[in-house]
């Protein structure tokens, strides 16, 4: 899956969860045992955990070694010491308890059972085995005559019945029982206590850092996608469309990054829960793991019918989501509109069209999934009541003890519930896989806009060059996308240094996307576009855009402060160039009318400002560039011509030896120009001065006499 190759850079943070997964898994598998022997050790057996006792009076002690075989009674006297009458198990004894527990059942057992018998005087075969009358063989066959009096009892009931008997032993030596007990409860219970710590411990730590590289990994996701989209040209984002790559770029990396979380805290965790539950189970009672086994097929079964149910509609929500935003988008950012022509209600329902289809689906995918827990409730229950039903009989024949049976359930539902965390997680994981697969598509795009090698880069070339930039369009001819079309045809000119050159024509000539292919926004389709005689295919973006300074058609201010738009291109940008820039574009007299100057807030997109404002501002941010070439993009059509004419008089003192390239529909922004380049229909309908193109341009003529009259065509007049 796609979300695996994102924890790549994070392998050794994989490890240690692992690793912390094991203990935590150790530790909450442990728990079911430990209480298990609380309630058979602990309670039921008063704390006393072998047959064997530690210490046996003198009378006991014969009486158990007699009824051994040869072997096991050497092996027995070997166990223990004498001291004062009374035998205490020695290093040797301890070392061998479970032999010792196991051989010591049955004579302990009967050595009790015979002191609440009186036709089985134990006392009068012990002294005839001490005079040589009685033999061991005959003692071995008085053990096996006193087991069928007790009822030919199983090895489980004989272990059970001879803990019942060390009790007794110890009770008649003068043990504290009691105390025994509770030392045994606080012993085994303080253990509890500290693998429930240290499993908590381990929890926290594992949550720790699956928080930390699921945000890491959300984090590097978000980075590569900005600059990814940021390296996009123009087609690539309409291609993807502005509110799928904010979706993209919030929902789906929040869908993957909190996948990953689940994938590393639950996944991994999962299957060691499960397979560390059937070894325990397997060693507290085999006969009932059929249970699990039709448990587990009956969790997988479900998993799989919600999976291929709500799978194809995860598809859907991301692709409704996409929606939902474009809607908002565009409702946000075209309110005046809406309210100029009273559309609100028609607005209101697309949107309620969208958020409906969207919340169809969700409700949907919720109901699947609510449909899960309840269902796996039913199967966890039936399972307790299954494992209750026959576990009683175990319990019931001695073949079970009640600590056993309650581990058991625990474990079952450890393994139940470690399947059904790989359930849920596999119902998640192609929502996420699809959210990731969208990332993707935007991480592979390759921009159609790239760099050269930096071994055929004329970067240095283009350094080296000082003064005004040449800007030559070498019979270029454009289309956009797939078009059949072109926009532009065949375009020939050139924009000479220290000298203003306009573009004008009618709207959809193409004007804009002269702009755009200077500043390389686009490629053109044939011919070439020169700066300084080099193409512009041939030096890095950087440094293209390093040269140019730019005003685009629509102004657009960042969020921040006047001082942080105006100086954009530079953070160190001195106080001096900023005002400079500021003068030039006839805005430093409504900034110098705010309370806070160049501190005063800008909303996101300029919107506390007004239109002219605004466009006066992003042409003081070009102005404030160190740039040979400023570009102007239809940039004074918010200002009056009082001021436009002031601005282009400022430029052409302030600009002098630099190339300026304006687009303009207004004819009075473009009437002194050195150059007018006149477009119709995407092609050159002449280029020349404002007197030259009136003699000899028909295009610019109709133009020039739908604006101004022919006196106001007459005064105007070219900078000397």
């Amino acid at each position: 899956m796609r979300i695996i190759r994102y924890l790549k850079g994070s392998l050794a943070a994989v490890l240690v969860i692992v690793a912390l997964l094991v203990v935590q898994a150790a530790c909450d598998l442990a728990l079911p045992k430990y209480t298990s022997q609380i309630v058979d050790v602990g309670i039921q057996q008063s704390g006393i955990e072998h047959v064997a006792c530690e210490e046996m009076s003198a009378d006991t002690y014969n009486k158990v070694a007699m009824m051994l075989p040869a072997a096991d009674e050497a092996e027995f006297r070997k166990s223990y010491d004498e001291h004062d009458g009374v035998f205490t198990m020695n290093d040797y004894g301890r070392s061998r308890q479970a032999q010792l527990d196991q051989m010591c059942a049955l004579p302990l057992v009967a050595v009790h059972f015979a002191k609440s018998q009186p036709d089985f005087d134990l006392d009068q075969a012990y002294a005839a085995y001490e005079a040589g009358s009685l033999d061991k063989k005959a003692v071995l066959d008085l053990l096996d005559q006193a087991k069928s009096q007790m009822g030919g009892v199983s090895d489980d009931l004989v272990e059970q019945q001879g803990i019942a008997a060390a009790r007794a032993e110890y009770e008649s030596l003068g043990y504290d029982l009691p105390g025994m007990q509770m030392g045994y409860l606080l012993r085994v219970g303080a253990l509890m206590l500290a693998l429930a710590a240290l499993g908590t411990l381990a929890a926290i730590a594992v949550g720790f850092i699956a928080s930390r590289t699921g945000a890491k990994i959300g984090a590097d996701l978000r980075k590569r996608l900005f600059e990814r989209v940021v390296s996009f040209s123009d087609a690539e984002v309409q291609s993807f469309s502005a509110a799928s790559l904010i979706t993209r770029g919030t929902n789906d990396v929040q869908q993957v990054q909190m996948v990953v979380i689940m994938l590393l805290r639950m996944v991994l965790y999962a299957p060691i829960l499960a397979i560390g539950g059937i070894v325990m189970i397997a060693q507290t009672n085999v006969s009932m793991t059929w249970i699990i086994a039709v448990a587990v097929i009956a969790v997988l079964v479900l998993v799989l019918v919600l999976m291929r149910v709500a799978l194809p509609k995860f598809k859907i929500v991301q692709m409704l989501i996409d929606r939902v935003n474009l809607v908002s988008r565009e409702m946000l950012t075209g309110v005046p509109v809406i309210r100029a022509f009273d559309r609100q209600a028609y607005e209101q329902a697309r949107f309620n069209d969208a958020n409906e289809s969207l919340m169809r689906t969700q409700l949907f995918t919720n109901r699947v999934m609510t449909f899960m827990m309840p269902s796996m409730m039913l199967v966890m229950n039936g399972v307790s009541i299954a494992i209750i039903w026959f576990g009683a009989q175990y319990v019931d024949v001695g073949a079970l003890q009640t600590g056993d049976l309650i581990a058991f359930i625990t474990y079952a539902m450890v393994i139940i519930m470690g399947f059904l965390m790989i359930g849920m997680i596999s119902i998640m994981l192609p929502r996420a896989d699809v959210a990731a697969g969208r990332i993707n598509e935007v991480l592979s795009c390759e921009p159609s806009i790239c760099d050269p090698p930096p071994a055929s880069s004329r970067d240095r070339e283009l350094a080296a060059h000082v003064g005004g930039l040449e800007i030559a369009f070498d019979d270029v001819s454009f289309r956009y996308g797939d078009s059949k079309e072109c926009v532009l045809e065949h375009l020939t000119f050139t924009a000479e240094p220290g000298k203003t050159t306009a573009v004008i024509g009618s709207t959809g000539s193409g004007k804009s996307t002269v702009v755009k292919l200077v500043e390389r926004f686009y490629d053109v389709t044939e011919g070439a576009v020169r700066i300084d005689g080099i193409d512009v295919r041939d030096v890095s973006q950087q440094a293209l855009r390093r040269a140019l300074g730019y005003v685009p058609q629509k102004a657009f201010l960042f969020s921040g402060t006047i001082e942080s738009n105006v100086a954009y291109s530079d953070e160190a940008m001195s106080q001096d160039r900023i005002e400079q820039a500021l003068s030039i574009a006839q805005a430093a007299e409504f900034v110098a009318s705010k309370p806070e100057g160049l501190q005063s807030a800008v909303a996101q997109g300029g919107t506390n400002v007004s239109g002219g404002q605004r466009q006066r501002l992003s042409i003081a941010r070009a102005l404030a560039t160190e740039a040979r070439a400023y570009l102007f993009d239809d940039s004074f059509s918010a200002l009056d011509y009082k001021t436009d004419a002031v601005l282009r008089q400022q430029m052409h003192e302030q600009l002098a030896g630099k190339t300026v390239l304006i687009v303009a529909q207004r004819i009075a922004t473009v009437l002194n120009a050195d150059k007018i380049v006149v477009l119709d229909d995407g092609r050159i309908a002449g280029q020349g001065t404002h007197e030259e193109l009136m003699a000899t341009c028909e295009p610019y003529r109709e133009i020039a006499l739908s604006q101004l009259s022919a006196d106001e065509l007459e005064g105007g007049g070219r900078h000397d």
